[in-house]
């Protein structure tokens, strides 16, 4: 089970901002908290590496993202509004109205989403969707000069929102995507150091994943690993919230347990070992089905070198991309068990050829 410490760390870990390409903050927590069990190392792409057992066989690499999508100023006009650009999936409707946390010059940056107020959008228009060219960011700055003192193009935010737990072990944060995944996968290591496996096992926290179009960094990870296989730890959505077609997208609900890719980019060996260990462990799962790409990590490490045997594990997430994104804590406990066991149950000779 998940003890305080961890649960106070996975806070933290939400809380501290780290957009795609700016993850130095949640970067820093997880290698502090890794240091107290494992060999901490980075590289020059920002991607942190714990390990365990460095000498054991097989090496497998354990990877959650530690980047969430957010903001970047693209300029500043003559009375000190700000004009931005998404990083990651963005639907705009979510950033009305929203309070922003930029990192400027000399720290962080109050701001708030601004847009025209309803009394004065034309009738005609009232029922259109907002794009970002509709909205800006007001710091309170009188002009360009003022704004320019405190931001300047290119500085990153988050939106500015605080965590709030639930009833039923539920938490509500931003950044749940996926601090969650570098949160199990860290939280996996450490239940593993208690007794270390036969296996090198390496928790991989990765950046840049939201915008990924090249592979980002588990891209460079994996290269640089040479793992024999890989789990991704991400989140996928929950479809227990109304509107949502489950024949469309799968049966995933909060507190159900983790959920399983199978697909193109999963080896078939990976997925049944998952199911053993989740079977043999009594942990409940979903099978998500993946036919062509994963939309994780996993895209961009099962075609690294030669090909790397690799497995997805989600965690179950309502409001996806959200300000306000919601798991259940029993689901990351869940799949950290899965890692451990799956981890614990490799041996020397385990062999991840499909045929």
């Amino acid at each position: 089970m998940m003890d305080d410490r961890s649960l106070d760390f996975f806070k933290r870990l939400l809380d501290a901002p780290g957009p795609s390409g700016f993850e130095t903050r949640p970067a820093q927590l997880w290698r502090d908290e890794a240091k107290t069990f494992a060999k901490v190392e980075a590289d020059v792409a920002g991607n942190c590496f714990a390990t365990l057992n460095p000498g054991g066989k097989p090496r497998v690499m354990l990877t959650g993202h530690l980047d969430e999508i957010g903001v970047m100023v693209v300029h500043i006009d003559d009375d000190g509004f700000l004009y931005f650009a998404p990083i990651g999936g963005w639907d705009p409707q979510v950033l009305v109205g929203q309070r922003v946390r930029l990192e400027g010059r000399n720290g962080p940056v109050a701001g708030v989403v601004g847009k025209k107020a309803i009394h004065l959008i034309k009738m005609d228009e009232r029922d259109k969707a907002s794009k970002i060219t509709d909205l800006w960011i007001d710091i309170g700055a009188r002009n360009k000069a003022e704004a320019a003192e405190r931001v300047r193009v290119g500085d990153a935010g988050v939106l500015s929102v605080g965590l709030v737990e639930l009833p039923n072990q539920r938490l509500v944060s931003r950044s749940i995507d996926n601090r969650v995944g570098s949160f199990v996968v860290l939280e996996a290591l450490r239940r593993l150091a208690a007794k270390p496996p036969a296996a090198c096992a390496v928790a991989v926290g990765t950046t840049q994943e939201e915008i990924a179009y090249t592979g980002g960094g588990a891209r460079t990870s994996a290269f640089g690993l040479e793992p024999d296989a890989a789990i991704v730890v991400d989140v996928t959505h929950a479809t227990d919230s109304p509107g949502v077609e489950k024949k469309e997208v799968g049966d995933f609900k909060l507190g159900g347990g983790p959920v399983l890719s199978r697909g193109s980019a999963v080896s078939p060996v990976v997925f049944a070992q998952l199911v053993a260990a989740a079977e043999a462990e009594q942990i409940p799962f979903g099978i998500e089905a993946a036919p062509r790409g994963t939309s994780t990590d996993a895209d961009a490490i099962y075609t690294s070198r030669r090909g790397i045997a690799t497995g997805v594990v989600s965690v179950p997430c309502r409001y996806m991309h959200s300000p306000n994104e919601m798991v259940a804590l029993d689901d990351l406990d869940r799949a950290a068990a899965l890692l451990a066991a799956w981890v614990r149950r490799l041996q020397p000779a385990t062999s991840f050829l499909p045929y």
